[in-house]
């Protein structure tokens, strides 16, 4: 049986889909981003009346993703800890992958999940920074 899990305390998709779904031992998480719940705003963001990037802060966002995730990975039944892999994407590798590291192993040092960075030309909403997430949580 595959539990789907929506968290009431992460941003809502921004499409046709779950937060998580458990697949046996596992809970794959879609897409995180930084965005806030039930509103526009996207911490560490400035955008433009078009809605164009004008300025960002990598590390407010990087804190925010991480925040989403916790929130997705909890609801989920899970623990932070149980986080075994996460693929990064960023819009700009060259200028914001060493504060991301800096702000990653705050969160993810003692656990050490696999990790695969790439860099995007954009993501769906006007982020630098996006998680997908995979948790080992079996069931007692």
């Amino acid at each position: 049986m595959n539990d789907v899990t929506i968290s009431d305390r992460a941003p809502e998709p921004v499409g046709p889909y779950p937060h998580a779904r458990r697949a046996g031992n596992y809970i794959f998480l879609s897409g995180v981003g930084p965005r806030s719940r039930a509103s526009s705003e996207i911490p560490g963001v400035t955008l433009d009346s078009a809605g164009n990037i004008v300025e960002y802060c990598i590390e407010t966002q990087c804190r925010s993703c991480f925040e989403n995730v916790r929130h997705v990975v909890e609801d989920a039944g899970a623990r932070w800890e149980e986080v075994v892999d996460v693929t990064v994407f960023l819009t700009d590798m060259k200028k914001d992958f060493c504060s991301f590291n800096r702000v990653y192993e705050q969160y993810f040092g003692e656990i050490r999940p696999c990790r695969t960075t790439v860099e995007v030309a954009a993501l769906p909403t006007p982020i630098a920074v996006e998680l997908k997430v995979t948790v080992y949580a079996p069931r007692d």
